[in-house]
């Protein structure tokens, strides 16, 4: 389990960095605050994201999902406001970086596979 989650956060930096790279308006002041940054979203993502999540369903459902897309700009946000040198721009830069970051988690998932299809 704590194997699983490391590797989670592995690829959750991974993404922030690559988020960080391509969008304008997310950085990081040094590689210990983007790895600080991975853990922080993970705890943020199982913690605080199902309580937005149920709180924001009938929005999500309304919008067809794409209010998804506003809730994991949320998380990285709240993640930016909670770490000092992790820094997110506004809103659309929110929303480029949680693309992004979902994208890498989505293809780590798929390299990551642990046989439950």
């Amino acid at each position: 389990m704590l194997a699983k989650f490391i590797v989670r956060a592995i690829f959750g930096a991974l993404g922030l960095w690559l988020a960080a790279k391509l969008v304008p308006g997310v950085r990081f002041d040094d590689t210990a605050t983007l790895i600080l940054a991975a853990v922080l979203l993970g705890i943020v993502n199982a913690f605080v994201r199902p309580v937005v999540f149920i709180l924001t369903l009938p929005l999500t459902v309304l919008t067809l999902g794409l209010f998804l897309l506003v809730v994991n700009a949320a998380m990285i946000g709240l993640v930016a406001v909670l770490l000092g040198g992790f820094h997110v721009d506004g809103l659309v830069a929110g929303v480029l970086a949680a693309i992004v970051t979902g994208a890498v988690s989505w293809i780590g998932g798929l390299i990551l596979q642990d046989g439950k299809r």
